[in-house]
Formats: C-alpha cells, structure tokens, sequence
C-alpha cells in the first residue's frame, strides 16, 4: 500500500546538521535506505519538511520508516495512506454503495 511519510525537521536540528554539513548526508542515507517511490522538500511553518511516498506492506513497518528520521533530525512524522488514480477508480463500487446507503 502507499502512504505519504510527512517529515518535519525541527529549526534548531537541521541547522545544527547544515553547520555540521551532515545534513544532505544524513537525508541520502535515510532515503537510500528506504528506497521511497517519490521524494519532495518543501517548508512547511517554517521548518525544512519532506514529502515521502513510499510503499509498505505492513503497520509493523511503521518504526523502520519513522524511527531514522525521529533520531538523527528529531524530526516529527505523519503518516498518510494515499491513492493513485487506478486506486480511485477500483474505489468506484465502494463509493458508490456508500452513496446509496448515506448519501440521502
């Protein structure tokens, strides 16, 4: 299944790793580990944020996605089960049983 992993870097943590040029390092390395389909680096509230989608075929997977980030950046996480647009269409029966139950 995918999910998008929201990575926020606290002010203080990534600008102790950008001074101690560890930074970009550090992200390679987790990235690298966690081969994610898809990588974005944004701001968000004025923190240095990535946008992570990335596959996992289990909840247990959960620690070994959000722990390398929470450790070496201190950085807080989300996580997010998203869809593609083929995943949307096979969600076409579901929505629409959904409708005719609820949707009065």
């Amino acid at each position: 299944m995918r999910f998008l992993l929201k990575v926020n870097i606290p002010v203080e943590a990534g600008n102790a790793a950008a001074k101690a040029g560890k930074l970009g390092e550090i992200i390679q390395t987790i990235l690298a580990d966690q081969k994610p389909e898809s990588v974005y680096f944004t701001d968000d509230k004025g923190q240095r944020t990535g946008y992570i989608f990335l596959e996992m075929q289990d909840a247990s997977q959960i620690p070994a996605i959000a722990e390398p980030w929470c450790l070496a950046l201190n950085a807080s996480i989300e996580i997010h089960p998203v869809m593609v647009p083929a995943d949307l269409a096979k969600a076409g029966p579901a929505i629409e049983r959904a409708v005719r139950i609820y949707g009065r």
